[in-house]
C-alpha cells in the first residue's frame, strides 16, 4: 500500500458518495439503532469507525464562535469517544456546509503513534494523559492540552451474566474467561491500576493479579472491541468505561459497577496539533468540545465533567 493510501486508511470520512450531504439527524438515529452484531463484527474485523494538562480555557462554556473557514478537519479521537464525537461532528458540520470532518477512532496509544509517525491530524483527543504527553513531548501540540471529560470503569458480562460475576473478586475465579484491552491502551492501564490496588494483603492478596491475568482469553486493540467480544458472548467478562455501554449494545450486556473506593477516574485531554492543515477550523472545533453544548453532548453519552471528577478524587 502506498504512503498516500496508508494515510487515507486512517480516516473514516463522514460523507463522500456523489457529493450528497447526508441528513445528520437521520444518520444519527440510524447509527444509534444499528444492530449489535453488525457493530461488533465491524470492530472485530479491525474497521476504524467513521506531561501537563491545562485547565479548561477561561471562555470554555461560551457560545461556539461563528464559522470562519471551509475545508477538511481531521480529528483523531479515542475509541470510547466514538458516539459523542460523532454527534459533535454533526453539530459542527450543520452550521458549516463546506466543512468535512474526518474522524479517526482507535485506541489512544495507536493514535499517538500514528501522529508521531507523521499522520496528518488537526486535533487529538486521548482517553488518558500519558498518550497526550507522548505527543506533546514530541513537539506536536500547538494549543492545549485541555481536560474536557471524565469516565469511570465498569465490569461487563453477556446479557444474563452466565458466569454469575458480581464484583472484581470474581474475575479471579477459576474458569472465568476474561477479555481486556492490550497493554498500553488507556482502558488497560486503568484496569491494571484497579487490579494492582486489589493485589495487596489487606485487599484480595498478592495472588489476585496472577489469577485475574491467568483468566485472560483475549486482549483487544481498543475498548470498543472488548465490548464487541462480550456482547457476542465470546467471554464471561470484560472491563470497559461506563460510557461504552451504549444503547445499541445495552440489551446484549449486563453492567456491573465498580465501587468508587477501588475505581479510578479516567481523564480525557484534547489538543490542537502542529501537523494539521486547518488551524482555524481546529480552533473552532476545540471551542465546541469545551463549550456548554459540548459538555451536554458528552454527558448524554455517559461522560462526566472534569471539575466534578477531580473534586471527588
Amino acid at each position: 500500500m502506498s504512503e498516500d493510501n496508508s494515510t487515507r486508511a486512517f480516516f473514516s470520512r463522514s460523507r463522500r458518495k456523489n457529493g450528497i450531504k447526508r441528513n445528520a439527524m437521520g444518520q444519527r438515529m440510524r447509527a444509534r439503532h444499528a444492530g449489535v452484531f453488525l457493530f461488533a463484527l465491524m470492530l472485530l474485523a479491525g474497521f476504524t469507525l467513521s506531561g501537563c494538562v491545562a485547565p479548561l480555557p477561561v471562555d470554555a462554556g461560551a457560545d461556539t464562535p461563528e464559522p470562519a473557514a471551509s475545508g477538511e478537519l481531521t480529528v483523531f479521537a479515542a475509541a470510547s469517544l466514538t458516539n459523542a464525537m460523532t454527534d459533535l461532528e454533526e453539530i459542527f458540520e450543520s452550521t458549516r456546509p463546506e466543512v468535512d470532518v474526518l474522524m479517526n477512532f482507535a485506541g489512544s496509544s495507536r493514535l499517538a503513534t500514528q501522529i508521531q509517525e507523521g499522520a496528518p491530524a488537526d486535533i487529538f483527543a486521548s482517553a488518558n494523559q500519558t498518550q497526550m504527553t507522548n505527543v506533546a513531548d514530541a513537539g506536536l501540540v500547538l494549543d492545549g492540552p485541555y481536560l474536557f471529560a471524565s469516565n469511570r470503569l465498569v465490569i461487563i458480562t453477556p446479557a444474563g451474566n452466565p458466569a454469575d460475576i458480581s464484583e472484581m473478586a470474581d474475575l479471579a475465579a477459576p474458569d472465568v474467561n476474561l477479555v481486556l484491552a492490550i497493554p498500553g491502551v488507556p482502558i488497560r492501564d486503568y484496569s491494571d491500576q484497579i487490579i494492582a490496588g486489589l493485589s495487596v494483603p489487606d485487599a484480595l492478596g498478592a495472588e489476585y493479579a496472577d489469577d485475574v491475568y491467568g483468566n485472560l482469553v483475549s486482549e483487544e486493540d481498543n475498548v470498543r472491541q472488548v465490548v464487541a467480544k462480550i456482547a457476542l458472548g465470546e467471554a464471561d467478562a470484560g472491563i470497559v468505561y461506563s460510557s461504552d455501554v451504549t444503547p445499541d449494545v445495552a440489551d446484549e450486556l449486563t453492567k456491573i459497577a465498580i465501587p468508587d473506593e477501588i475505581n479510578v477516574v479516567a481523564l480525557y485531554p484534547i489538543a490542537q496539533l502542529t501537523g494539521g492543515n486547518a488551524p482555524d477550523l481546529a480552533a473552532e472545533f476545540m471551542a465546541l468540545v469545551l463549550s456548554d453544548e459540548g459538555r451536554s453532548v458528552l454527558a448524554e453519552w455517559g461522560f462526566g465533567a472534569v471539575d466534578e471528577a477531580i473534586s471527588n478524587e
